[in-house]
């Protein structure tokens, strides 16, 4: 590696590698139609489903299934895709991913009168079966897009450039997960109003959109070059046959891997407990808006725009200066960071320009959080082990936001805001001494 001088110095010319921002682009139409596709399938749900349901006040339970149904693969196939990862081609598996699921969102249109007319099993429409279907299906071939997209960054930006690279893709990623809801919605009702000249009133073209996005991401990411930098091995022969024995050979080695790297498992702890917190944020911002002044609850997308920016500002720094900071004290201190703002903000719930304060502070040290933390994976892990620890990653994280998805809403309606919050910070600087106190080397 270079100097910390010279990583600096060659970092501003990372958009000028064309492979990188065609990844980069294809990663922002993923991540977009990721975020809506969810909210399209619970609007379909609320819109066709639930008219034909007995007990037209279930829209809990209907939205609850397609959580489950996209859920789900992330538990089952996580780090079993990581291993196909590592033995396949991985800009293959990024552009068919994109393909695939973008086919079976424009499949939804065709569906639609199936819901509309479908008998009815026991009070459960047919229909929804089928956008069970579909959900289960998109999300798990997501499982293999998101190792692949890890795992293929250090191919595609030279060493120098990694921790800038992951600035800007964490933070799409982060951003992508704090807005999806908030404008998943909006977008979604522009592209059925700009449709509806051609296909009258329907959700054609809120499908066309979301599946558009996904086509899009691929057309970016097939013409992207990946290469091996001089100094990093060789990686395993792709393309070979997989056996049931194989499968949990490569598992083992990757759960191995991790056993012996120290700083990885911490930065997994970081990354996990980053993504735990981002997730309580999206449930509990809805609270938040309705107490604080001059907002109601459906504006709660403002809170997170301000996080978003808070991010967008952290990513800014760390790819510009970052480089010469150890990683893991850059993420330690991010999580103790956003700890303290967050013990603050349970004392700001009553002042709009203080909270949003607050929550700006908040993204910008998660970027000082995640982003050094996903750069030390790539870097301290060898390219035919990407796929199977960032599967793993991708697996546990996932698994992780359930938790948080599911208690902050409970916790808030038992215990209230503030407690909640204040809760949040002492463990969010918890995972963070706990990850500086596990013993390795440092980036």
């Amino acid at each position: 590696m270079g100097s910390p001088d010279s990583a600096a110095a060659a970092q501003p010319h990372l958009l000028q590698n064309s492979n990188f921002t065609r990844l980069w682009m294809g990663q922002i139409f993923s991540q977009v139609a990721d975020k809506v596709f969810l909210v399209l399938m619970i609007a379909l749900t609320t819109g066709h489903v639930q008219a034909q349901a007995q007990g037209a006040d279930s829209v809990s339970a209907w939205v609850a299934a397609i959580m489950v149904s996209s859920t789900i693969p992330a538990v089952l196939f996580g780090a079993v895709a990581g291993v196909f990862v590592d033995r396949w081609d991985k800009k293959g598996v990024l552009v068919l991913s994109n393909v695939l699921r973008g086919v079976l969102v424009l499949l939804v249109p065709l569906l639609l009168p199936l819901l509309d007319h479908t008998p009815t099993v026991q009070g459960i429409p047919a229909g929804f079966v089928l956008l069970l279907g579909i959900t289960f299906g998109v999300s798990t071939l997501t499982q293999y897009f998101t190792p692949a997209e890890q795992a293929i960054l250090p191919a595609v930006v030279r060493p120098h450039n990694l921790l800038a690279a992951n600035s800007l893709c964490t933070t799409t990623m982060m951003v992508a997960v704090i807005m999806g809801f908030a404008l998943g919605e909006p977008l979604l009702t522009l592209a059925n109003h700009l449709a509806s000249p051609w296909f009258g009133d329907s959700d054609l073209g809120a499908a066309l959109l979301v599946g558009g996005s996904y086509v899009l991401a691929a057309l970016w990411v097939v013409t992207v070059q990946a290469r091996r930098w001089q100094g990093e091995p060789e990686e395993a022969e792709q393309g070979s046959p997989l056996s049931f024995a194989d499968l949990w050979q490569d598992l083992r080695a990757g759960l191995a891997y991790l056993g012996q790297q120290p700083a990885v498992r911490a930065a997994m702890v970081l990354m996990i407990s980053l993504y735990c917190v981002f997730a309580a944020l999206a449930v509990l911002a809805v609270q938040m808006a309705e107490e604080l002044p001059y907002l109601r609850a459906s504006q709660f997308g403002v809170l997170l725009s301000a996080a978003g920016v808070g991010l967008a500002v952290g990513a800014f720094g760390i790819s510009h200066w970052g480089s010469r900071l150890p990683r893991r004290q850059v993420s330690v201190a991010g999580a103790t960071g956003m700890g303290v703002l967050l013990l603050l903000l349970a004392g700001a719930v009553h002042s709009l320009p203080m909270a949003l304060g607050l929550i700006a502070g908040v993204g910008l040290c998660g970027a000082c959080m995640g982003i050094p933390m996903q750069t030390l994976i790539q870097e301290e892990t060898p390219p035919e082990l990407r796929g199977k620890v960032f599967g793993l990653v991708n697996n546990l994280t996932n698994v992780a936001l359930s938790v948080p998805l599911v208690l902050a809403g409970v916790a808030e309606t038992m215990f209230g805001l503030q407690p909640v919050l204040l809760v949040l910070g002492v463990v969010t600087m918890g995972m963070g001494w706990l990850a500086m106190g596990m013993k390795g080397g440092d980036a």
